[in-house]
């Protein structure tokens, strides 16, 4: 067995090791960081143990490649601020996608240059110890926001398609999206909170009353970003089909949007697949949008109560 020395080293190996030297002093950074943000004590511990290993794994590969490597300051402060902003939770999980590659690279490293298989056993150590204090609230009681988020893309969708023709006046769908969005909230968080009542009678995991705020809010977010187009874009009943068009269309894109960001969040804090569940939550908030939208065009035939 030929062992990496400095002298043997090819191009392409040398610049994996220098990659993997930078990673390690950016994370080292980063969990620095985050070990004087967090108010746990134990967590902060655990941080601050995982910073100190990868100042060590740094320095081992400084030993060896003989470059100091900078810091990525704006990489660091990305993914700092991600992990205040988003929670513990989502910015270990998105700092560690790809972990697994870099990982089967270090196993086949580490035949030829040990020192990886100890920095290997260390990262294993890390994702136990991580795995172990990740609990941020808003993973608990994600639940709830996707049962509010959901409701509310799919109901105020279906509502705003049916209200734009069959009520034609955009200050009207509006008023008409407020109330049903708003009494759809109250009554949403109601029936949360009787919900988590009666399971917390078995098991007490989640507080009834945080659950029915999150859904609650969650529904009331969804509404005013729904409804935001047609309180900027004005139409009345006489203006062309085109432009009644467009603020739906907006809305629709819109709803688009949050279920993109809040499943990219879910499936990345959690560690599922993505494309599967944004499909779904998407596809049934779009069906039942032109579902309501035919059936918007069918009342005003119907009734004539264009506005």
């Amino acid at each position: 067995m030929i062992f990496l020395t400095y002298e043997n080293l090819d191009k392409k190996t040398l610049n994996m090791i220098k990659a993997f030297q930078q990673e390690e002093i950016n994370s080292h950074e980063i969990y620095k960081r985050l070990s004087k943000r967090i108010k746990d004590q134990h967590n902060a511990e655990i941080l601050k143990r995982i910073s100190e290993d990868e100042l060590t794994h740094y320095n081992t590969f400084k030993e060896f490649t003989k470059i100091d490597i900078k810091k990525q300051r704006r990489k660091i402060s990305f993914y700092y601020w991600i992990t205040i902003i988003f929670g513990l939770t989502f910015g270990i999980r998105l700092m560690e996608r790809g972990e697994e590659k870099a990982q089967e690279l270090y196993q086949n490293l580490g035949k030829q240059f040990p020192p990886l298989l100890e920095m290997l056993k260390d990262e294993e150590r890390h994702e136990s110890d991580l795995i172990g204090m990740l609990n941020d609230e808003l993973l608990i009681y994600v639940s709830s926001i996707v049962l509010g988020l959901s409701d509310a893309l799919v109901e105020l969708t279906g509502a705003l398609a049916g209200f734009t023709f069959s009520l034609g006046n955009s200050n009207v769908i509006a008023a008409a999206g407020i109330i049903v969005g708003v009494s759809a909230a109250c009554s949403m968080a109601a029936s949360e909170y009787l919900s988590q009542t009666e399971e917390n009678d078995e098991n007490e995991t989640k507080s009834p009353f945080k659950a029915s705020i999150y859904t609650g809010g969650a529904y009331l977010l969804v509404v005013i970003i729904l409804i935001t187009p047609f309180i900027t874009l004005k139409f009345t009943s006489s203006d062309s089909m085109v432009t009644k068009i467009i603020p739906l269309l907006i809305t629709l894109v819109f709803a688009v949007i949050v279920i993109l960001v809040f499943t990219y969040y879910t499936t990345v804090a959690k560690n599922t697949r993505f494309w599967k569940r944004f499909f779904e939550m998407a596809s049934l908030s779009l069906a039942v949008a032109i579902f309501t939208l035919f059936l918007g065009f069918a009342a005003n035939a119907a009734f004539g109560i264009s506005a």
